[in-house]
């Protein structure tokens, strides 16, 4: 029997997987924790362009005001990436999107780049929106694009290769951050266009890598180019399996057409599908890892950590993301998704309820801070190890291929208002509640972990459509959701 590693590289599918990282998720991530560091050059910035503009020192309300744009213009581009997607794939196709996508980034780069000769903290702005627009869109299409070439058997160590990427993002922008590389006052632009380079790459390698097989069959309906780049990613063989599976899938869209995300809210069949996907991301974004990624150092100085050595935990836990994401795809395919769903749930919220108790104990010793960042990490590596690798994976499995793009969109603009929620609420509960705001978390954690545990059904090694005529069995005291409305005339 061939091994994960002989399959991947017996065609082009570990370099087009590898290409579409560094394009699609790995750019999320590097941007998500890659203002961090920088953050006080910025805002420096900030008051010295406002000084040589106005010659007089700006408020400092106008200085946050301006501070919270930069940061919260960048979910809002996200959003917007997110609601473009089902327009503009269906009308270019995976790899020209994602190729359209890759010179976006390059335009903000270029802005955010010159953004500091002209002085125009409005640059910056801008640059951050271009940002989230590219990022909101090639996140998604990255996310199908590894669904729609991935055969079953390996579907889930495939599509988890989009965590794996954006947690390498995580870790590059902590890692480029640091004062020794390029985290110093005079770098500050240019540590924010680092990914650049992988867009450039991405840019020029992409049109010689196939197509997605699945969309060329069931969207295209040209079963010779489906077949060719089969051949092309997998190497040679006849895919009778993949090419009946995306056939009884063609059939099923043909008896229901392709939807638009409002038509896939009011479609009941599909009901049980869009609660789950959406408490699951709802659950991931609420657990406490946005928090992390973009509050790290306010959460470690008041969990009683040295100032000075924060920069350095902070790039141990980028070290301990991607460490666990890539086991998790050694995982996934063994355990199933239900498992990694509902334990990493469960020791996730155990985590936050102890970092709750250290916290109101930093003071009794001075290796309680210490025990507080070793719960953090764990939480890290329950959360990449579980919920976060998985939810790629499930999520490129329950949808058939005319409700995947529709639930996409919805997907992706829930993850991004909960991200831009989520930072423009946390500093207010930190300063309100102190270390009991993390009880949320722990609350939210619980939620998921009763969730899948009860509810979810499992999808490895299952075919699109066995899979959705499992969520169609689903009932919750004794009442399905998934079952259409008998339609009743009154005469």
């Amino acid at each position: 029997m061939e091994t994960l590693l002989q399959q991947l590289t017996r065609g082009k599918a570990l370099f087009l997987i590898i290409i579409l990282g560094i394009g699609g998720s790995f750019q999320g991530g590097y941007h998500t924790t890659g203002l961090s560091s920088p953050s006080p050059f910025i805002q420096r910035f900030i008051n010295s362009s406002w000084y040589d503009r106005y010659e007089e020192p700006p408020p400092a309300q106008t200085v946050t005001m301006i501070w919270s744009l930069i940061v919260s213009m960048y979910p809002v581009g996200g959003l917007f990436g997110a609601i473009s997607v089902k327009f503009i794939s269906g009308m270019l196709g995976r790899k020209k999107v994602l190729i359209c996508n890759g010179f976006i980034g390059i335009v903000a780069a270029g802005i955010m780049l010159t953004s500091k000769g002209a002085n125009s903290y409005e640059m910056i702005i801008l640059a951050r929106t271009l940002y989230g627009y590219s990022a909101g869109l090639g996140i998604s299409i990255h996310m199908m694009y590894l669904g729609e070439i991935s055969p079953r058997k390996i579907r889930g160590i495939v599509t988890l290769t989009s965590a794996t990427f954006m947690s390498l993002g995580k870790l590059s922008g902590q890692f480029f951050g640091l004062s020794e590389i390029l985290g110093r006052e005079e770098l500050w632009n240019i540590v924010l266009c680092v990914p650049t380079f992988f867009s450039v790459v991405h840019i020029i390698v992409l049109p010689f890598l196939p197509e997605a097989p699945r969309y060329l069959f069931i969207e295209k309906g040209d079963d010779q180019g489906c077949k060719k780049a089969l051949q092309s990613l997998w190497g040679q063989g006849d895919y009778k399996q993949e090419m009946d599976e995306m056939l009884a899938e063609q059939a099923a869209i043909e008896a229901a057409p392709a939807k638009s995300p409002l038509q896939l809210l009011r479609d009941r069949t599909v009901r049980w599908q869009l609660i789950t996907m959406s408490l699951i991301y709802c659950c991931n974004q609420l657990s406490g890892m946005s928090a992390i990624n973009t509050f790290s150092f306010d959460i470690f100085l008041k969990a009683g950590i040295p100032r000075d050595k924060i920069r350095y935990i902070t790039l141990g836990l980028g070290v301990s993301e991607i460490i666990t994401s890539i086991s998790c795809g050694l995982l996934i395919e063994h355990t199933g998704r239900r498992p990694l769903f509902w334990v990493g749930y469960g020791v996730m919220s155990a985590s936050w309820v102890l970092v709750t108790v250290t916290l109101n104990l930093k003071d009794s010793s001075y290796w309680v801070p210490y025990l507080t960042c070793g719960l953090i990490i764990l939480y890290i590596i329950c959360f990449c190890g579980g919920p976060a690798g998985a939810t790629a994976t499930l999520n490129s499995e329950i949808f058939i291929q005319s409700d995947r793009l529709a639930a996409l969109v919805l997907m992706g603009i829930q993850r991004w208002l909960l991200f831009s929620v989520l930072g423009l609420v946390f500093p207010f509960l930190i300063n309100a509640l102190s270390s009991y705001c993390f009880v949320l978390f722990a609350c939210m954690c619980l939620l998921g972990c009763l969730y899948t545990f009860f509810l979810l059904p499992e999808t490895k090694g299952k075919t699109l459509l066995e899979i959705s005529e499992e969520f169609k069995a689903i009932t919750l005291c004794g009442k399905s959701f998934s079952e259409k409305k008998s339609l009743e005339t009154k005469l």
